[in-house]
């Protein structure tokens, strides 16, 4: 999966392997061999901090590229949401609809 999601994110960011490598402080080399799943970086957490994305989404854990971002985006979200069919939603409707939606997204993610 890391091979995978290596190559995946590099051509989003539109770089070429030598690109990141560089950014990265390795060779072009290495990181050809960790993108055709040859060897393994030592230094996952690095990787995943410069695509922006969490090391379990790097090492296919799961498919949510950014948990804080997912909480981030959640939040934003429930913050639209201040009544519903004219009525008011409190802070317990809320902690439910946030609970449901995780539950969801994962179940929603080990389906894949």
């Amino acid at each position: 999966m890391l091979p995978e999601r290596l190559k995946s994110l590099r051509k989003e960011a539109n770089l070429t392997q030598k690109e990141v490598a560089e950014k990265l402080g390795f060779d072009q080399k290495s990181y050809s061999f960790w993108e055709n799943g040859k060897r393994n970086p030592k230094n996952v957490q690095q990787i995943a901090d410069f695509f922006n994305v969490s090391t379990d989404y790097l090492l296919g854990n799961t498919d949510i590229k950014n948990q804080n971002q997912f909480d981030e985006d959640l939040e934003k979200s429930l913050d639209t949401f201040k009544s519903f069919d004219g009525k008011p939603m409190y802070d317990e409707d809320r902690d439910k609809i946030r609970e449901f939606l995780r539950k969801r997204m994962e179940d929603r993610l080990k389906d894949n």
